[in-house]
């Protein structure tokens, strides 16, 4: 017969690709996890795992069952909601992710102040621009700057207005001058980020009806944006960033913003799961908090000026 237990291991197992990670995931030894595999690999007789020395991954046959074992632990759930009724005690464990970023400097201090009415519930944070897979990584949710529009999961508005800002430190605007267009952008230090590798030296901006796209460059670049931030905030240069990262920034004067009178590119925030089943009490919870700080911090996004 096989145990859910062993389930559970399994889907784990896939989404971090290794059986120690797991093992320590869930406090056991790697060799117990070893076991279980293989213990639902006889039950299923099939291999569900490709294994060597450095890697493990899943093989064919694992792709395929992985969906099926998720549907079970999903269903098992949402039995065990339905009998304790949507107003239960929220506990349990809660993995979350989020930009760093916003993470770091936004939602830390959110997420400690979710937690404190829900005294057995523990909170598993997982700060990275690392774009999360919900259905593969080790998540339940994820904040994520993203549009709507994938199908595959389910998307909840935090802060669908915000978008992005330029902004410079006022030490850096003393030493260098203040840009008084698109074009003067190339004659400052622009603080560059990238993600999988990709550099985005394009910077897009709308005025009106009119779409402006500007090429920039820097010496600095870094593929955290934390790290971008903290650079702005050091007066090494312009940086281009989510407003919900910066406002608090802007309001008490460590960072200015620039060039008020464009609109940056739109940057929705979104609380991201995989489906509907798993929109348990904790992440309705969450998802409420967190949709009224980022309502209140997206209302102070300034209109872009007229005017030159």
């Amino acid at each position: 017969m096989i145990r859910v237990d062993d389930l559970a291991l399994f889907i784990r197992s896939a989404a971090l690709g290794s059986f120690s990670d797991t093992a320590r995931e869930v406090d056991l030894l790697p060799g117990q996890v070893s076991a279980a595999i293989k213990r639902l690999e006889r039950e299923l007789d099939v291999r569900l795992f490709a294994r060597s020395t450095r890697s493990l991954r899943l093989t064919g046959e694992g792709e395929a069952y992985l969906p099926h074992a998720q549907a079970v632990l999903d269903n098992l759930r949402a039995g065990q909601e339905e009998l304790h009724g949507q107003h239960r005690e929220v506990r349990g464990v809660l993995h979350v992710a989020a930009p760093s970023d916003l993470g770091r400097n936004v939602l830390l201090p959110w997420f400690a102040l979710f937690r404190r009415p829900y005294p057995r519930l523990t909170l598993k944070l997982f700060f990275s621009d690392r774009v999360t897979d919900v259905f593969r990584d080790p998540v339940d949710v994820a904040v994520r700057y993203s549009r709507s529009d994938d199908a595959s999961f389910v998307a909840l508005p935090l802060a669908p207005e915000n978008r992005r800002v330029l902004v410079a430190s006022p030490e850096y605007l003393s030493r260098r001058g203040v840009p008084a267009t698109l074009d003067d952008l190339a004659q400052h230090d622009c603080l560059l980020y990238l993600l999988s590798s990709r550099l985005y030296d394009k910077w897009i901006f709308h005025e009106g009806n009119r779409k402006h796209t500007v090429n920039v460059s820097g010496a600095l670049h870094s593929d955290d944006g934390d790290v971008v931030h903290r650079l702005a905030l050091a007066g090494e240069g312009i940086a281009y960033k989510s407003w919900l990262d910066v406002s608090d920034d802007v309001r008490t004067g460590r960072l200015h913003m620039l060039l008020p009178r464009l609109k940056g590119e739109s940057a929705p925030l979104h609380l991201v799961c995989p489906h509907r089943k798993q929109y348990s009490p904790g992440v309705q919870a969450l998802y409420r908090l967190l949709r009224e700080r980022c309502e209140a911090v997206e209302k102070l996004l300034p209109a872009p000026k007229t005017g030159r």
